[in-house]
């Protein structure tokens, strides 16, 4: 016996398709019939309970969601509440504060640096000052009329005093 195939234009993938075209027509067929012997009112009825349920429930979700985002202390943490609207039109004044905290820091540390400067100066002055007392210590010890003419006579030179004062001329 020879077997001969033949050929089938629809492709097993085609027929099933089919097959479920036609499971979904029955039971639309049942289900039609359902509705018109009033055995579906009571499904629709508790369906339509189970969906107010759900849309309560989820609106309940919600609204806890909303109120635990809304949290002051969650949204500082998580810094959600540079984005809330409340907050959003203080920017300029928040701006200005850190503007203002910026710059008062700036003159903090200038003026730290200039009384360092001050102090600086204010030592280097006061060494100075001593330096000039002591050079002008020396100065009057090597410049008295006694310090010249001792120094003159250890030389050799005679230096003698004017019997009378001189003349101040006066202009």
């Amino acid at each position: 016996m020879h077997n001969d195939h033949e050929f089938d234009p629809i492709t097993p993938e085609e027929l099933a398709q089919i097959a479920q075209e036609e499971e979904l027509a029955r039971k639309i067929r049942r289900e039609v019939r359902r509705m018109n012997s009033g055995d579906a009112s009571e499904d629709i009825k508790i369906d339509k309970e189970q969906e107010q349920q759900q849309h309560k429930e989820h609106k309940e979700n919600q609204e806890r969601e909303k109120k635990r985002a809304s949290s002051t202390f969650r949204l500082l943490i998580s810094g959600n509440i540079l984005v809330w609207e409340g907050i959003m039109e203080y920017y300029r004044y928040l701006i200005c504060i850190a503007i203002m905290f910026f710059v008062s820091i700036f003159v903090m540390f200038t003026a730290l640096h200039l009384d360092v400067k001050y102090t600086r100066t204010d030592r280097e002055v006061q060494l100075l000052r001593e330096r000039s007392i002591r050079l002008q210590e020396q100065r009057y010890n090597t410049t008295t009329h006694s310090a010249i003419t001792e120094q003159l006579r250890l030389r050799g030179i005679n230096i003698y005093d004017p019997p009378k004062p001189g003349e101040i001329i006066e202009d």
